[in-house]
């Protein structure tokens, strides 16, 4: 059990270096061009889909000893979620609120659950956003919604993003 916490957080740092170099390739390739007018910021959640809130939780709460939030449901989104606090960051377990949230197709393709995306803090989202636009980088809506935390976030097609799904927050 304490190895799948150990394996999230070393996938959680190893998600934020690889932006991070990704970051730095592009500064290196735009030299001459001002610099960037926000900043990449630190791991804020990694979410995991379960198909059972209340096992998830559980595991978390009374079997790893971890603070766990009530369960909160986010129709915006079309899901609940519970937040696992670690101390460097947080644990989101998501579950479908409703047949079409996109939890639950995600649990179509994978009954047991699983790692769905990493959040990570940006200062101004709005001028990450324009600026990741301008190289080609995708969002998966038009605008920033409200997420979980009250705070502006949006999506990042995982096909621009080696293939995992990138929330940015702003902090």
């Amino acid at each position: 059990m304490a190895s799948t916490v150990l394996k999230v957080a070393a996938f959680s740092r190893c998600c934020h270096q690889t932006l991070t170099r990704a970051y730095s390739r592009t500064a290196a390739l735009n030299q001459g061009v001002p610099g960037l007018v926000w900043k990449l910021g630190e791991t804020n959640h990694i979410a995991i889909a379960v198909p059972d809130m209340e096992k998830a939780t559980s595991l978390y709460r009374d079997v790893l000893g971890a603070t766990v939030s009530d369960k909160v449901p986010l129709p915006e989104h079309g899901v609940y979620t519970v937040f696992v606090e670690l101390g460097n960051t947080k644990l989101e377990l998501l579950h479908p609120l409703g047949e079409k949230s996109p939890i639950a197709g995600f649990l179509q393709k994978n009954k047991s659950g699983g790692m769905h995306h990493i959040c990570i803090e940006v200062d101004n989202i709005n001028a990450a956003i324009a600026d990741l636009k301008a190289k080609n980088i995708r969002t998966l809506s038009a605008e920033p919604r409200i997420g979980a935390h009250g705070k502006p976030v949006m999506f990042l097609h995982p096909k621009d993003c080696d293939g995992v799904l990138v929330e940015l927050e702003e902090a």
